[in-house]
C-alpha cells in the first residue's frame, strides 16, 4: 500500500508540474462554457421555447433552463476530456523512459496500473469539481432552484462520470506510446465526444437514425442522467400542465428512450458503472496479456 500511496502521490505531483497539462485541463471547461454560453444558448431557447408552447414562464426561469442546460453539457463532456488530458502521464512515462526504469524495479504492473488510474481519478475530479462550482454560480446569479439532495446527485454524477472517463482514457492511452498519438487522441476527443454523447445539441432534435445509434453509447446516459438532475428541478419551479411538462421534458433530454422504452434513472447509472466495470476489467486484462507476452 505505501508503494501505491507513493506512486499516486508522485502522479499527482507531476501533473500539477507539467504547466501544460495542467493549463489544458483547467482551463478547457471554460473555454467550453464561453462556447456554449455564446454559441448554444440562443440554440437551447428556441428549442424550451418550442416544448413550451403557448404556456408562459418567467424569464428567470428561462435563464435558468438554458443555464442548466449549458451546466449539464458541460460536465458530461469535461469529465471525459478532462480525464484524457488527465491521463497523459501514462504515456509522457514512455516517452520519457521512465515506464521502462519502472518496468526493472519491483513495483508490480498491477500497482503501477492502479497508481496511474487513481492518481487521474484524483485530479480529473478535482478540476472537474472546480467546473461544477463555477457553473452553479453562473445559473446562482440569475436565481436558486436547487436543494441539497439535487446538489448531492449532481456531485454523485460527476463521480461516477468522472470514473467512466478516467477508465475509458486508460484503456486508450495505454496502447500509446508518443506525443503525437496524445495530441491525435485528445484533438479527436475533444473534437466529437461532445456530438456522440448529445451534448452539443438536444438528442431530440437529431433524426431517428442517428437517435438509435446514440442510443448504444454509454456517454449518451451519462448526458441524459446530468440532464435530469440539473433541469428537472428547474422545471418543478414552472408549475407547468402535466402535459407541458412531459412535452419540455421530451425536448431537453430528460426523458430519454431505447427503442421504445423510456429508460430509467437507475437504469442510466446501471448502464454506466457496467461499462465503467467493463472498461476497468478490459485495462486489467491488457495489463495481463501484455506482461505475459513479453
Amino acid at each position: 500500500m505505501k508503494t501505491l500511496f507513493a506512486l499516486i502521490r508522485r502522479n499527482i505531483r507531476l501533473f500539477f508540474r507539467d504547466k501544460g497539462m495542467f493549463f489544458t485541463s483547467l482551463i478547457t471547461p471554460l473555454i467550453l462554457l464561453v462556447l456554449y454560453a455564446t454559441f448554444l444558448a440562443d440554440v437551447y431557447r428556441d428549442s424550451f421555447a418550442m416544448g413550451l408552447g403557448e404556456t408562459k414562464v418567467s424569464d428567470t426561469l428561462l435563464d435558468a433552463l438554458v443555464g442548466g442546460q449549458l451546466f449539464s453539457s458541460l460536465l458530461a463532456v469535461c469529465t471525459v476530456t478532462i480525464a484524457f488530458c488527465s491521463n497523459m502521464l501514462m504515456v509522457q512515462d514512455k516517452v520519457t523512459g521512465a515506464a521502462d526504469d519502472f518496468a526493472v524495479t519491483p513495483v508490480k504492473r498491477s500497482v503501477m496500473a492502479l497508481a496511474y488510474y487513481l492518481s487521474t481519478v484524483i485530479v480529473t475530479l478535482a478540476i472537474c469539481l472546480a467546473a461544477t462550482l463555477g457553473c452553479l454560480l453562473y445559473i446562482g446569479i440569475g436565481g436558486w432552484f436547487y436543494s441539497i439532495p439535487d446538489l448531492l446527485l449532481i456531485v454523485a454524477d460527476v463521480f461516477l462520470l468522472v470514473m467512466f472517463g478516467v477508465a475509458l482514457s486508460s484503456l486508450v492511452n495505454y496502447f500509446l506510446s508518443s506525443q503525437g498519438q496524445i495530441s491525435a487522441v485528445g484533438t479527436v476527443v475533444s473534437s466529437v465526444y461532445g456530438f456522440i454523447c448529445g451534448a452539443y445539441m438536444p438528442i431530440s432534435q437529431f433524426n431517428d437514425g442517428l437517435q438509435k445509434v446514440i442510443s448504444f453509447l454509454p456517454g449518451t446516459y451519462g448526458t441524459v442522467l446530468m440532464r435530469n438532475h440539473t433541469l428537472c428541478p428547474i422545471i418543478s419551479e414552472m408549475n407547468l400542465p402535466v402535459e407541458s411538462e412531459a412535452s419540455l421534458k421530451e425536448v431537453v433530454d430528460c426523458h430519454f428512450y431505447f427503442g421504445d422504452s423510456l429508460v430509467s434513472v437507475p437504469t442510466m447509472y446501471a448502464v454506466i458503472a457496467a461499462t465503467t466495470a467493463v472498461l476497468i476489467a478490459c485495462y486489467v486484462l491488457v495489463q495481463r496479456y501484455r506482461k505475459k507476452a513479453k
